[in-house]
């Protein structure tokens, strides 16, 4: 088995796109949104769209487990809002099938906000129940909840509420969980160190476990630890430094998953990869 490592790749220009950037920067594996990110809806994939993007993927080499699809901003299924809740939910459905149309087996999503209108417990009942609407719809598609910096109303800093989202999901098959090491640095984990990322990914085995882990955002962090606030820096160049990344490439638990970039200078991509491959022995 060997390790998927690659950054989130623009879609500018078609989908099928994605493929071809990857490989051109060395990449074993990447992300991608499936629309814009930042907007409710697009028009779905058209029979040919999603002819290039398998014919791409295959000539690249590239199989769906090692592509990520990362969901839009926008949808929040811990909204307390009706009307603003079923606006989330369309999305998400709506990206599902983007994703399905594409032969992907995968969808990340943040957990969302309870906005401070709603406790965290019930906040976090509410995504899941949300997530198992969504699977009911449609078939295929994981839903890989992702953990966050813990800024403002956000869900999922913790790995005890990552895993009582998993707990609530009826269908254990299709839920799935992707860490940001940025994000858990800003959310209070000290993974600086060797001791300290090995500590931190025994409490996920402890309260989520490995079985879950379908990917993962490998970033730096420009913000201290504890500080709450996600703001991704090149690999070695932030507050985390090397050190957890070298340990993260030489541990059997992250093969065979989505190891995704998402630093900011996408000049350094094509030497982060080789760097991260080169550490594994790839």
């Amino acid at each position: 088995m060997s390790y998927f490592v690659g950054p989130h790749v623009s879609i500018g220009g078609g989908a099928w796109h994605a493929p071809e950037s990857a490989a051109g920067l060395g990449a074993t594996g990447f992300g991608m949104f499936t629309k814009n990110q930042v907007q409710w809806h697009a028009a779905m994939f058209s029979e040919q769209d999603c002819r290039l993007f398998a014919d791409e993927l295959k000539k690249r080499r590239f199989t769906a487990k090692q592509v990520l699809p990362h969901a839009g901003y926008l949808i929040n299924l811990a909204n307390p809002d009706p009307d603003a809740h079923a606006k989330s939910m369309e999305s998400l459905i709506h990206e599902m099938h983007r994703c399905a149309a594409l032969g992907l087996h995968m969808l990340n999503l943040h957990p969302g906000s309870h906005l401070h209108k709603l406790s965290p417990e019930a906040a976090l009942t509410r995504v899941a129940e949300s997530i198992n609407t969504a699977l009911k719809q449609i078939q295929g598609v994981t839903v890989v909840i992702e953990n966050t910096a813990g800024q403002g109303g956000c869900l999922g800093s913790t790995f005890e509420e990552l895993a009582a989202i998993v707990r609530q999901v009826e269908d254990k098959s299709r839920i799935g969980v992707c860490v940001d090491t940025a994000h858990m640095f800003a959310a209070g984990f000290d993974i600086r160190t060797l001791a300290g990322v090995a500590r931190a990914f025994d409490a996920f085995e402890q309260h989520v476990g490995f079985k879950y882990l379908r990917g993962m955002h490998l970033n730096d962090s420009k913000t201290g630890l504890n500080s709450h606030v996600d703001r991704h820096e090149s690999l070695g160049k932030g507050q985390i430094g090397w050190e957890p990344f070298e340990w993260i490439m030489r541990q059997s638990q992250f093969q065979g998953i989505p190891l995704v970039i998402e630093t900011p200078d996408d000049t350094l991509w094509p030497d982060e990869i080789r760097h991260l491959l080169k550490i594994a022995g790839e």
